[in-house]
């Protein structure tokens, strides 16, 4: 089923101010989890909406406190999150890191107590659309085993990376440290796909097509095999022994009746802080040419820029339509149903 944009952005939004949220934290959650959609990460998008809102339901999550801000210094601050929405308490984080970076050149701010953020790559987006470099990272409950190891102990744990270019939309890198997001293993056995050998192995170490046997006791592998297991190391310092949030297999689960402990990391600096600001986005668009203007390597139509792909899938959907399957739309309709919301499929159809 093709969706227009802008109606399922209306949807969600009324179905995360049923669910207790004031409609601002309810449009940042919807726009969210929307343009996930629109970048093709379907994984991240609104599939995520029935497993939010039933945390919310069960008293797993406190949308009503607000987060408190703690060792807060010119450049760097670190925020307790509160067991709050993890794409709220994101979405402060990189706005006060930009400010501190605007401020100093250089901010960093890093969450504890914090849950599922969603796609970092939106965040990354932001500080570079106000002109400045941006690093984001995350860890998740344990899902992949360190190189050579047996039992799940690190998450996906993602990276990202933005940053402005001049008369372009910034270039954007956000990926997993494993081959592939957990998330989209967990879809894939939503919607009863079968799931392409090497993204995980079953309990036994075994590679499997079936998201069951890898959500069952099995792990995702890591990407670049030690070199993936080496940054999933990094980005569980950064985003948790930093921060004072939980690592490895101490996190909770976003599918039990218990509160995550996730940490999150945000490093900001403006652009110009070496170089004159025009410069250094002229020089990142000039190398962005050259790079695409390379000789092709036989076979291959186009060479594209980290965060291209998702740059034209979004433009695709823009104009044909975010495609969800019918699991997804069915979730959506359980929700809407359990709060009395009235949802025409006709109504949100391009």
């Amino acid at each position: 089923m093709q969706v227009n944009k802008d109606s399922l952005q209306e949807l969600v939004t009324t179905l995360f101010q049923k669910a207790g949220f004031e409609y601002e934290q309810a449009h940042t959650l919807a726009a969210h989890l929307v343009l996930a959609n629109l970048r093709g990460v379907d994984s991240h998008g609104v599939s995520r909406v029935k497993t939010y809102i039933e945390r919310v339901r069960s008293g797993m999550l406190n949308i009503g406190k607000e987060y408190e801000i703690e060792r807060d210094l010119p450049s760097s601050c670190l925020m307790n999150g509160k067991n709050h929405m993890g794409i709220l308490l994101a979405t402060d984080a990189i706005q006060l890191a930009v400010k501190k970076a605007q401020a100093t050149g250089i901010g960093m701010v890093g969450i504890k107590r914090s849950t599922h953020c969603g796609m970092l790559a939106d965040y990354v987006s932001y500080a570079a659309k106000h002109d400045c470099v941006a690093i984001a990272v995350t860890n998740a409950p344990p899902s992949m085993a360190p190189w050579g190891g047996k039992d799940a102990f690190f998450g996906t744990n993602p990276f990202a990376y933005g940053m402005p270019v001049a008369n372009a939309e910034p270039i954007v890198f956000d990926m997993a440290t494993s081959v592939v997001a957990r998330g989209k293993i967990r879809l894939a056995r939503k919607n009863s796909q079968s799931i392409p050998l090497g993204w995980a192995v079953s309990k036994d170490g075994q590679p499997t097509e079936d998201p069951a046997i890898a959500l069952d006791g099995g792990t995702v592998l890591p990407v670049g095999g030690p070199k993936g297991y080496g940054l999933a190391f990094f980005v569980e310092v950064l985003s948790a022994l930093m921060t004072g949030a939980s690592f490895g297999p101490h996190l909770g689960s976003l599918y039990e009746k218990e509160e995550q402990d996730v940490g999150q990391f945000f490093l900001v600096y403006k652009a110009d802080l070496f170089v004159e600001l025009d410069e250094f986005k002229r020089r990142i668009a000039q190398m962005a040419k050259e790079v695409k203007a390379n000789p092709r390597a036989d076979g291959v139509e186009e060479i594209f820029l980290p965060g291209e792909r998702e740059d034209k899938e979004k433009a695709k959907r823009l104009k044909e339509g975010i495609p969800l399957s019918e699991a997804v739309v069915s979730e959506l309709e359980e929700v809407a149903a359990y709060y009395g919301v009235a949802m025409d499929r006709n109504l949100l159809k391009m």
